[in-house]
């Protein structure tokens, strides 16, 4: 095959589709995602133990879990209403700065307790991001796409990872926490740098102007009495409420997944602290290949059954994590790789099921109360998955099991959305 002929088809591959068809907002937040996903990722392996390493109990890494969670309801409530009266890009920019930019220079030099919680706190300004950031993204974009625009942001995540090695290699050589704090304000940069993108090449939405507008001399207090409005109708919404149901699973089994995993298989399972830049990189291999590969081949099989094959696939990674012998790296290289393709079929699903089951026209307050929703329902579980990993290591990754268990329960009584042409 030529090279002309080799770049027709990828012109013709599509993904590649999706974003000449979505320009614009879509086009430049997918392209700038990096920016974000590549310090995020090479800090995520070593981010609990770098608590751990200055003293950081179990126990007060779940604290600190449940505490942030707790004000980021506070905060989605907020995102809700700031996107309506601020403007989706705007209220992206600001929670970029806050939520990230600050937060990430407290983490760089924290080194107690209280400095740690400081920070966390401080980067639930990401809450008020996230409901913004999700309006921006897809409020201009064709609703067919949506499966195909939330795949490229899972790639534009995952391409990070594979720089996940340089920090492996610097923490070989230079210790955990000098290391972590460079990158976290690396880290501070790189955001400073996304905002500026976003203010120069991002525009406002078409509803983010008629909320803007609509919502113009209207308290913020009323605003928020306003949601007593809301929820009756999000309660009574079946299809809402399941997929509410799913993101508040998949929440919490994330949430554990990412605090715990490296102090199970580095504490129990006796494996060097080396290899947890590895697992990202296979992680995002798998994925990028399922998702440039195979996500648009499956995709005329909607949404259940691909949802459901993930939760199971999750079951089964879970199983082998719990059960995986010490000092045995090949279990744990198959745990990652099972984790990696339900993560590939679920993620970008679960999030254009949820935008498809709701309002346009309420779409930020709705993003805000779900989002609430489900960052309240999951805050117990940070103590809780503390608590269970200072008794045993191996206790949060059985909680999310019977999680996932649930969630396959759930996805097998949701029934498949209309999804519009336009």
């Amino acid at each position: 095959m030529s090279l002309e002929s080799k770049i027709r088809s990828l012109k013709a591959h599509p993904l590649i589709q999706v974003l000449a068809d979505n320009g614009g907002n879509p086009r430049t937040l997918v392209l700038i995602e990096p920016l974000w996903g590549v310090p995020y990722n090479l800090i995520a392996p070593f981010a609990t133990l770098y608590m751990y390493t200055q003293g950081i109990t179990d126990v007060q890494i779940g604290l600190i879990l449940s505490v942030t969670m707790a004000v980021q309801v506070l905060f989605s409530f907020l995102g809700g209403i700031l996107s309506d009266k601020l403007g989706r890009k705007f209220t992206t920019m600001m929670g970029d700065f806050f939520g990230w930019v600050l937060a990430c220079l407290v983490w760089a030099v924290s080194n107690n307790f209280w400095l740690f919680l400081a920070a966390a706190i401080l980067n639930c300004f990401e809450q008020i991001n996230q409901t913004a950031w999700y309006c921006l993204l897809i409020e201009d974009a064709r609703p067919k796409d949506l499966v195909g625009i939330y795949t490229w942001v899972n790639i534009g995540g995952l391409v990070a990872i594979f720089f996940a090695p340089l920090s492996g290699l610097f923490v070989r050589s230079y210790s955990i926490v000098p290391v972590v704090r460079v990158l976290y304000f690396l880290f501070a940069l790189t955001m400073i740098l996304k905002t500026l993108i976003t203010f120069r090449f991002c525009h406002e939405t078409k509803q983010g102007k008629i909320r803007r507008a609509e919502t113009r001399g209207i308290s913020v207090f009323h605003m928020l009495g306003e949601y007593r409005q809301l929820i009756p109708g999000m309660l009574k919404n079946r299809g809402v409420l399941k997929a509410v149901a799913v993101s508040v699973i998949l929440y919490v089994t994330n949430m554990v997944s990412t605090n715990f995993f490296g102090l199970y298989v580095t504490q129990r399972l006796g494996l060097s602290e080396n290899f947890l830049a590895l697992f990202p990189i296979l992680n995002a291999a798998v994925i990028l290949i399922f998702m440039i590969g195979l996500q648009h081949r499956i995709n005329a099989t909607k949404f259940r059954i691909p949802l459901w094959i993930g939760l199971a696939l999750y079951v089964v990674a879970a199983l082998v994590l719990i059960f995986s012998p010490a000092d045995r790296l090949g279990f744990v290289l198959l745990y990652v790789f099972i984790a990696a393709v339900a993560a590939a079929l679920v993620n970008p699903r679960k999030d254009a099921l949820l935008q498809l089951n709701i309002t346009p026209q309420e779409r930020a307050r709705l993003n805000a109360l779900i989002m609430a929703s489900t960052v309240a329902l999951s805050s117990p579980f940070g103590y809780l998955a503390g608590w269970l990993s200072s008794m045993d290591r191996r206790l949060p990754f059985v909680f999310t099991l019977l999680l996932f268990v649930t969630a396959m329960f759930v996805i097998g009584r949701i029934q498949e959305p209309q999804v519009e042409e336009r």
